[in-house]
């Protein structure tokens, strides 16, 4: 079994920045694919952002070159930078860990609001 917990959410103004963390359990946690989606109100699931086991990453095409996602396999922790934030970045955050079928585990999630 592996725990999500995500933080780093909060209110942050357009151009601003954000870094969320995904504190994990479990020892096999390097071989897991990990991600980050988010879902704003009243839309679908999406995916963010994600980095495999050898450290390859992938991203959503409205946030490359402003998001960074990374890991630190002696934390078993995975970490979304998130810059120049966008209103249309308002969404709940949540972090993901996948090996197969049979492990795949979601975070509660972190709201991140982009106002003024």
């Amino acid at each position: 079994q592996v725990q999500l917990v995500e933080s780093g959410g909060g209110l942050v103004q357009p151009g601003g920045s954000l870094r969320l963390s995904c504190a994990t359990s479990g020892s096999i946690f390097r071989l897991y694919t990990m991600g980050w989606y988010r879902q704003a109100p009243g839309k679908q699931r999406e995916l963010v952002a994600t980095i495999t086991s050898v450290g390859r990453t992938t991203y959503e095409d409205s946030v490359k070159g402003r998001f960074t996602i990374s890991k630190d396999n002696a934390k078993n922790a995975v970490y979304l930078q998130m810059n120049s934030l966008k209103p249309e970045d308002t969404a709940v955050y949540y972090c993901h860990a996948n090996l197969n079928s049979n492990y795949d585990y979601w975070g509660q999630g972190t709201q991140v609001t982009v106002s003024s």
